[in-house]
């Protein structure tokens, strides 16, 4: 039994002979740390990309079997970006900068995690009409030298590593790895971001105010967004056939107090937009469809596992102790996971570690479940932790 065929096995409720070990990726510092310790090269730490040759080579000398976030699909984010500029060089070094979002953030070399936004190119209609719109359509849609904006910001093309079309050169050079029949790591399809992409775009406050001030803009974002998020999985399906493992789809619209909008809203607006491409991914035999949201998500879980998303995933534990556990008995055997390991005990001790598999073991005996780390394995990780976690995964359930 290989691992694709473990992973599968393990979400539909089948037979198989022990459970995976499985990551969710590192950030760029923590490879750097590694790197600098000896415990892998340079080269793989500067080439690391989820799924590549060098995730591989780094997660095997971890002890993991793959890196479960390997999905691939056809471009559905902004084409082409705007161009990266540099508004403003302050006395510290920090950048105000426009990127490809068209989001003005405050950014530096040296900082780790989220830059701060302070504005956004989206205004309104006549921003969203003229330079945004205009980047959200299918190939067949698009104005491929959409004419100059807005003083010196041009509309992007003139950005050196815009795609040229959305179905992307990448794409089509894992064609074949998609439709081999002994590839031994599961494959997802992405199809894209319904309400997340649209927040990074134009800030999570401004489109809070977007619903009441301007709701049919709202509403003409949402479907515009959904449309070429249904149109990109159907070309992926119809391009590369029924070879896909699952479906999936990216949003990061919560934090640790609950969603960044409301459920209420979340249901009424997006939540057709995913039945559409779910009974897509449906009428392909595609039934396990994912979900990556990180922070509290209960509230937006009624909503999505309504419209066909049947696996949560990172499954943060937070401060807020997620788990799969209370969503399995109040959902019921539909409901399926991959995360909700805690990441944080790889900064501890070999005890930590042991405690954290014994929490996990009663959630693995729920079924239809494959612990994985929360999120990115993060700086403070111990490379020998974190191969005492796998190492103590095999030995407890198998392998």
């Amino acid at each position: 039994m290989n691992n694709r065929e473990r992973a599968m096995a393990i979400l539909n409720y089948q037979s198989y002979d022990r459970m995976p070990v499985v990551h969710f990726g590192f950030w760029d510092e923590t490879l750097a740390k590694w790197a600098a310790e000896g415990h892998i090269t340079a080269e793989q730490a500067r080439k690391w990309g989820d799924g590549n040759a060098a995730d591989f080579e780094v997660g095997n000398k971890l002890g993991f079997d793959f890196n479960w976030y390997r999905v691939f699909g056809v471009y559905t984010n902004l084409l082409p970006p705007f161009e990266r500029k540099v508004l403003e060089v302050m006395p510290d070094g920090m950048r105000k900068e426009v990127n490809g979002d068209g989001v003005v953030i405050l950014q530096k070399d040296d900082a780790t995690g989220i830059p701060t936004e302070i504005d956004h190119l989206f205004k309104g209609r006549k921003e969203w009409d003229e330079l945004f719109k205009p980047r959200m359509l299918p190939d067949e849609k698009r104005i491929q030298r959409p004419e100059p904006v807005i003083g010196d910001l041009q509309r992007g093309d003139q950005a050196a590593d815009a795609p040229r079309a959305r179905f992307r050169d990448h794409v089509n050079q894992i064609v074949a790895e998609v439709q081999r029949t002994d590839r031994d790591r599961p494959i997802g399809l992405m199809c894209g971001s319904l309400y997340g992409r649209i927040r990074d775009i134009v800030g999570m406050i401004n489109l809070s105010y977007l619903q009441a001030d301007d709701p049919r803009l709202f509403d003409e974002m949402i479907v515009t967004f959904a449309d070429l998020c249904y149109w990109a999985t159907e070309k992926a399906l119809e391009t590369y056939g029924d070879n896909w493992d699952f479906g999936h789809f990216w949003e990061d619209i919560c934090f640790r107090s609950g969603p960044l909008v409301s459920p209420r809203v979340f249901k009424q607006k997006v939540g057709p937009q995913y039945r559409r491409i779910t009974d897509l991914l449906h009428s392909h035999g595609i039934n396990i469809v994912s979900l990556d949201c990180d922070g509290k998500i209960d509230a937006l879980i009624p909503t999505w596992f309504e419209n066909g998303v049947n696996t949560m995933f990172p499954i943060e534990v937070g401060t807020w102790n997620a788990s799969i556990a209370p969503w399995r008995e109040k959902y019921g055997p539909e409901l399926r996971g991959v995360g909700g390991m805690d990441k944080k005990v790889f900064a501890y001790d070999f005890a930590a570690i042991d405690a954290e598999v014994e929490r996990l073991k009663p959630l693995i005996e729920l079924g239809a479940y494959i612990p994985c780390p929360d999120h990115r394995i993060a700086p403070d990780a111990k490379w020998e932790n974190v191969q005492y976690y796998c190492e103590q995964m095999r030995k407890t359930f198998g392998g």
